[in-house]
């Protein structure tokens, strides 16, 4: 494991955890991870070249199923073997995968899929050929994200001083994507992107699993998402602070 990756869940890990919490490895079987690329230049999703991922817990085995059904539609390519290596994003998730799904660690698959730099279109393509997976209970989706990566090292200062404190401002820039994503109206979710441009990592996989909902919501189909926790890196007060927030929210179908 990256030290890298180490030193992010000192940020992020207890914030993650409030999700994984609501995992039930009883009904689980196959577990979508969809993390964004940070390092290749993607204009599509990508599919894993390997059959397992290790973790420092177990090993996890890829579907190669699904990843035939997938790879069947002609809409993926393959990730190599470097770039692979060098994405956190999906990354990130496997420890927690495997220590939410330990008490049933051997009747479970994952399937990895690295998200591009999506139009608008394509991921309501991809939220479409999602949406089947989605609708079956015994498959989980992980969205791989974090919120607002702000100041001058990120190229991204946005600051409303309406709102107090600088990290009181990017508290509630981020909470009002939040609210959005509650709403579960990917229009909405990229007409907020494009008026702030809120440097949220993640927003493509977001935009394909609200994409998902909207096309299993047109079937009769329940559902609600609700945030249980944020949180910021550090809190900016100057010009010259960074920080990156998170946030951790679970998906219920009713």
């Amino acid at each position: 494991m990256s030290p890298q990756i180490v030193n992010g869940y000192t940020y992020c890990g207890s914030c993650a955890a409030h999700a994984y919490k609501q995992v039930d490895p009883s009904i689980t079987r196959r577990i979508f991870i969809l993390g964004p690329s940070h390092h290749v230049p993607l204009s599509r999703c990508a599919l894993s070249s390997v059959d397992v991922y290790r973790t420092p817990l177990y090993d996890l085995r890829i579907d190669q199923k699904i990843y035939g059904e997938l790879w069947k539609t002609g809409m993926f390519e393959r990730m190599s073997l470097q770039t692979d290596e060098d994405e956190h994003s999906i990354e990130m998730h496997l420890p927690y995968t495997a220590k939410a799904m330990e008490s049933h660690k051997d009747e479970f698959t994952i399937i990895p899929v690295l998200v591009g730099a999506l139009s608008e279109s394509k991921e309501q393509e991809f939220g479409k050929l999602f949406s089947k997976y989605l609708a079956d209970p015994s498959n989980l989706f992980v969205v791989s994200s974090d919120f607002c990566h702000w100041g001058q090292r990120f190229r991204y200062s946005y600051y409303d001083e309406s709102q107090g404190e600088i990290y009181r401002s990017i508290e509630h820039l981020d909470k009002m994507g939040m609210s959005i994503i509650e709403q579960l109206d990917p229009v909405s979710f990229s007409n907020y992107l494009k008026k702030y441009h809120n440097t949220i990592c993640g927003r493509h996989p977001i935009g394909v699993l609200l994409n998902a909902i909207t096309e299993l919501q047109k079937n009769g189909m329940n559902m609600s998402f609700s945030f249980l926790n944020y949180a910021q890196s550090s809190q900016c007060r100057s010009w010259q602070d960074s920080s990156v927030s998170y946030a951790a929210g679970a998906l219920t179908v009713h």
